[in-house]
């Protein structure tokens, strides 16, 4: 196997010990901080390369969210790493019961191309502080920011405990053979599917941050100028490019007519009367991606937007109106700048057409009545929620993220990255003296001996009080 002596060479350094102190996992954290001062420029040169993205968002999602994640990380590794200790039942009570929070090896991190600098670091700010080793493997699709990612953080990190391997689909493949200690894998369910077959061979712990349809539901009673807004910035943030994006509206015929005056409204004060001109939308990473979102504008009928240009790769910022399930926009998950509108009766309709599909990686719900958003939040499941707005619970470092079901296994993001990368081993340490406690655990046994286990093992369940 081609990568097997590299990943040799990393749990070398992992069972030498050299990660787990913590100055280690500072120094090397703070080397990273330098990679995203240092190279700040170049990270926006290589986005915009890559995929036409405005330095705004570039510097907002590539720069500002991992530095937030890897300062929250430096502030907070010392009190994250002690022992956890826990309660303890009358036989131990002179002993140390705690969880150690130990790493799990070598593992290996696979990014996606919508973020390319944020869905690698992030998860690796979590693995370096957890103790690991690890290998980063960058989206091959995402080319000039691959090549920056290879070239430049060996020149930070400790190249002993971290390395980064280029590959497309077959040498991934081969690199998927090696054993690993936990894989963490951001993109599509159906390569989703492939990681985890692999991870079974080894019995291999895995998160995968997959994607899905996102439905966003807008209630009649809201501020349509403000939903319009959020909806098209979330939308179209990244040229749609994004796994959170919301990928569809549900909302009444009434709404509908309401809304299309206000998103044709919102995007020309984003993006101007030609948003192919302005400096602030985005391109489509690749021609093959292009094709398929194109192919997506059969559905419906296109309200706003539907201008394309394959030399550009653009798309225009798109609404769809009266799609219907059955159409293509509803097959897949969009992962463009294009927004399907589909008509409900009511609340209800709308919850049941969310319920009635695979749980999204993420819910959104508008409405002036927060009963209305609360009910939509407890009657449906998802892998996170965000009532009134769109995108913006990721820039929580304080909220988990990660799918459920169809969008996903597992969770991340600061503190929850580092426990995802790290093993929580059950400890206890006991008394070597005191022997005549045990005895009452020891053969011959006894009715007498289970009656006195049980007064110092069992748990009991706390009365209840009820208020007349």
């Amino acid at each position: 196997n081609p990568y097997a002596g590299l990943v040799n060479h990393l749990r070398a350094a992992w069972l030498s010990g050299k990660t787990r102190p913590m100055e280690y996992r500072i120094a090397q954290l703070e080397a990273l901080g330098r990679f995203l001062d240092e190279k700040k420029q170049d990270i926006l040169e290589a986005t915009a390369l890559d995929m036409g993205k405005p330095s705004f968002e570039a510097y907002f999602t590539e720069i500002l969210l991992c530095k937030n994640e890897l300062n929250n990380t430096l502030n907070n590794l010392s009190h994250w790493m002690k022992d956890e200790h826990v309660d303890k039942n009358l036989v131990t009570q002179l002993d140390s019961a705690f969880i150690r929070k130990d790493p799990y090896g070598v593992v290996l991190i696979i990014a996606p191309w919508n973020y390319p600098i944020h869905l690698f670091l992030v998860p690796l700010i979590g693995a370096i502080a957890a103790g690991n080793c690890v290998v980063v493997k960058p989206s091959e699709t995402a080319k000039s920011t691959e090549r920056l990612v290879a070239e430049m953080l060996s020149c930070y990190l400790d190249n002993d405990c971290f390395a980064v391997v280029t590959a497309g689909v077959q040498e991934t493949t081969r690199l998927l053979e090696n054993k690993f200690d936990y894989i963490f894998f951001t993109g599509i369910s159906s390569v989703g599917r492939i990681i985890m077959t692999a991870a079974a061979k080894h019995l291999t712990p895995v998160t995968l941050e997959l994607g899905g349809k996102n439905p966003c539901y807008v209630s009649d009673t809201c501020d349509v100028q403000n939903v319009a807004r959020r909806v098209a910035w979330g939308r179209f943030f990244n040229a749609g490019q994004t796994c959170i994006a919301p990928d569809y509206v549900l909302c009444s015929v009434e709404m509908q007519e309401k809304l299309m005056p206000a998103l044709r409204e919102a995007i020309t004060e984003f993006f101007g009367s030609n948003p192919q001109e302005s400096p602030d939308f985005g391109r489509i990473v690749g021609d093959k991606q292009f094709r398929r979102i194109r192919a997506l504008l059969c559905s419906g009928r296109v309200a706003i937007g539907g201008q394309t240009d394959e030399k550009e790769r653009y798309v225009a910022p798109t609404v769809l109106a009266d799609v219907l399930p059955s159409d293509p926009a509803m097959q897949e998950e969009i992962f463009g700048p294009i927004l399907p509108i589909v008509v409900v009766a009511n609340m209800d309709e709308a919850i049941d057409f969310i319920n009635a599909r695979p749980q999204p990686l993420v819910v959104y719900a508008f409405s002036c009545d927060s009963k209305v958003v609360t009910q939509v939040l407890e009657r449906t499941s998802s892998g996170g929620f965000c009532g009134n707005d769109t995108l913006m619970h990721v820039t929580l470092t304080s909220l988990p993220f990660g799918g459920i079901g169809n969008s996903g296994l597992g969770k991340y993001h600061s503190k929850f990255t580092f426990d995802t990368f790290t093993h929580h081993r059950a400890c206890l340490h006991r008394n070597m003296g005191l022997e005549a406690l045990n005895s009452l655990r020891y053969p011959p046994y006894s009715q007498q001996k289970l009656g006195l286990l049980t007064a110092t093992f069992e748990i009991k369940r706390k009365g209840m009080c009820t208020l007349l």
